[in-house]
């Protein structure tokens, strides 16, 4: 394959690194062993973490030897955020937290090889650490003046609330990790995104000052953002979580399915593992044909595959094509119905009753007269079945898995109604 750091700068994923033309060296001699953190400061990652988790893949594709720290200390701390102090979770929290993250992680990476990837927890070096020993051998070695230049600290510096002595010390955890695992695994690179540079330059310093010879390294990837200039991973319900539980497949692959056209090319860089001839076909497509969404949907396929399988991907898409009466809604299984449903406007009613009420209640129509104009104009479906009489009713038959009403008004408005007594 092509040099890794020209491949990570044509993917936009190479924001800066301490020494370029060292890194690029260190790289290509290799292979090397590298790092990359998680803190478990939620139960699940979300899709922000992917750039650093498949970044971590690409660099094992390419023959060096990822370690996947998941933080059972640090998460205990949390690094510090722009605006406020973190709400300090539990040990026992953190401990199920670190057990959940690993198993995200574990499915991107192969455990086999000569360059097999190692999971690590830096709870394993500093549980047994003292206070007074975590001060004469680590805190000895930072200096205030320029841990306050860190730009996360800085800010919060610049805040009403100020910073806690226990966020402000995260950065010694941070550094003191690149030291252990330079010294237990040979560990050269920390790799990271850029709003963690501050954390990442901090390892390097203390590695330099305890390990003058060695040759180490920082790689960070640049934060993804959208045109819009909201936060990347956000929708109106919050966080696009990588867990199926709190994210539901079939809402994970409509977020990417309904990326903006000026981003998608961005992305499709970023965390497709396709080829460039296969990501310029698709930029030029997009630049085409827009409104065929082509792009987008070969970015939500491939990422709905790897994150939740391909039988998931599968029943997704079949969903997904089924609501706009592209195939048979009674195909579909239960969970994946009802998350489906879930991404579309809905009402819930005591019992089943005429067509144009339930149009009426669920906003497909402003009103019962306005519907059975839809109705008469050939524009009303009920489980993607025309609807041909104003008076028509549905019964309990009609109940997709006893449960679920799909309507639909012309070609793309979607609403469901769940018929549920009580």
């Amino acid at each position: 394959m092509t040099d890794i750091v020209d491949e990570l700068k044509w993917r936009g994923l190479f924001a800066q690194s301490t020494d370029e033309e060292a890194l690029r060296k260190a790289l290509a001699d290799g292979p090397i062993t590298f790092y990359c953190g998680f803190d478990p400061t939620a139960p699940s990652l979300h899709v922000g973490h992917l750039v650093q988790v498949l970044t971590v893949r690409r660099l094992q594709q390419a023959g060096h030897r990822p370690l996947a720290l998941v933080g059972g200390a640090t998460g205990q701390i949390g690094d510090p955020r722009p605006t406020a102090e973190r709400t300090l979770n539990d040990p026992e929290t953190v401990a199920q937290w670190v057990t959940r993250l690993r198993s995200q992680i574990e499915p991107f990476l192969s455990f086999e090889g000569e360059n097999a990837a190692i999971m690590v927890n830096n709870l394993d070096w500093t549980a047994n650490l003292t206070a007074i020993e975590f001060l004469r051998d680590i805190g000895k070695h930072f200096r205030v003046n320029k841990m306050l230049t860190k730009d996360s600290v800085a800010r919060r510096l610049e805040s009403q609330e100020g910073i806690s002595y226990t966020e402000f010390s995260y950065q010694l955890l941070q550094g003191m990790d690149f030291l252990e695992l330079y010294r237990r695994y040979g560990c050269v690179l920390q790799q990271g995104g850029s709003d963690q540079w501050g954390n990442l330059t901090a390892g390097l310093d203390l590695i330099h000052k305890l390990e003058p010879h060695a040759q180490v390294h920082a790689l960070a990837t640049p934060l993804m953002t959208k045109a819009d200039g909201t936060k990347f991973g956000k929708t109106e319900g919050g966080a696009v979580w990588l867990d199926p539980e709190m994210t539901t497949p079939y809402a994970f692959y409509q977020f990417w399915l309904n990326v903006d056209d000026r981003d998608i090319s961005t992305y499709l860089r970023i965390l497709s593992f396709k080829s460039r001839e296969e990501l310029e076909e698709l930029e030029k497509i997009t630049e085409e044909r827009p409104q065929a969404r082509t792009a987008q949907r070969a970015l939500a396929e491939e990422l709905t595959a790897l994150v939740h399988g391909a039988d998931q991907c599968a029943a997704v898409i079949a969903a997904s094509k089924a609501l706009f009466g592209h195939g048979d809604l009674a195909e579909l299984d239960a969970p994946t119905l009802a998350a489906a449903l879930a991404e579309v406007p809905h009402a819930r009613v005591p019992e089943p009753g005429p067509v144009v009420d339930l149009f009426a209640e669920v906003g497909l129509a402003p009103s019962k007269s306005a519907a059975r104009r839809t109705v008469k104009e050939g524009g009303a479906y009920v489980n993607n079945v025309k609807v041909t009489a104003e008076d028509a009713e549905v019964s309990a038959d009609d109940l997709l898995h006893g449960r679920w009403l799909v309507l639909r008004r012309g070609k793309k408005n979607l609403a469901a109604i769940e018929v549920a007594a009580g």
